[in-house]
């Protein structure tokens, strides 16, 4: 029987294989952070394309896993207790995923925290930040005449650099010599700022050396080089 029939998700997004986690997302720095995830851990999944330009965001299926209309979701069929599962938000789903599978969270309950810790300071200002400097950089913020509100992101996102490239300076990774969520979260958000939002002149990008030494080892993995094109 397919456990995943219940969920009206399924109507738009039929899954070819009901026994695989399902994947909801785009190819943006939030989607692209799980989708490297499963490449890493080779748990197998099944993407499915959320079309924006067709607002699928915004279709009662789509709501009806995320009422808050945002990009990436999951529904896993075999969840806690062997129950079906379905998850919305980035970082909650990095840690379920890094749980579910027992990689990419340390089991040290410290070192756990500390992941933790750098992964909601993503949630909470890489990601927000760098996401506005974006808009006012490169798309429609870029015609307001007004460059105070872009000025006031191109002075966060450049803070937040800074206190990445202090860390970096002592550490292979974001908690040390291991890769985790914490890396996973981060880096899809600054290979963005620097490259597709065209604002690594803007930000001083090569006064980071760190976080650019960081971003390189990153982008050279191959779980990554294929994660960042799912969905195709």
């Amino acid at each position: 029987m397919n456990t995943l029939s219940a969920y009206p998700i399924t109507r738009k997004w039929p899954a070819q294989h009901p026994d695989r986690l399902q994947l909801y997302s785009l190819p943006t720095p939030n989607g692209v952070k799980v989708s490297i995830l499963l490449e890493e851990t080779g748990l197998p999944y099944e993407p499915h394309r959320v079309d924006f330009e067709t607002h699928d965001q915004l279709s009662p299926e789509f709501l009806s896993l995320n009422p808050n209309n945002k990009i990436p979701a999951i529904l896993d069929p075999n969840g806690p207790g062997g129950k079906p599962l379905a998850l919305f938000e980035s970082g909650a789903i990095l840690l379920y995923l890094a749980e579910k599978t027992g990689q990419f969270l340390p089991q040290d309950a410290a070192a756990r925290y500390e992941t933790i810790q750098w992964l909601m300071f993503q949630m909470g200002g890489v990601g927000p930040m760098f996401g506005q400097l974006g808009f006012f950089h490169k798309y429609a913020g870029k015609d307001y005449e007004d460059k105070r509100p872009r000025d006031r992101y191109v002075a966060e996102s450049r803070r937040l650099l800074g206190v990445l490239d202090q860390r970096l300076a002592s550490c292979a990774w974001m908690i040390g010599e291991d890769y985790t969520i914490a890396d996973i979260a981060i880096f899809p958000w600054v290979r963005n700022l620097f490259g597709h939002y065209g604002a690594g002149d803007l930000v001083g990008a090569q006064n980071f050396v760190h976080v650019q030494r960081a971003l390189a080892a990153f982008v050279e993995r191959p779980a990554v080089v294929r994660g960042l094109a799912i969905p195709a």
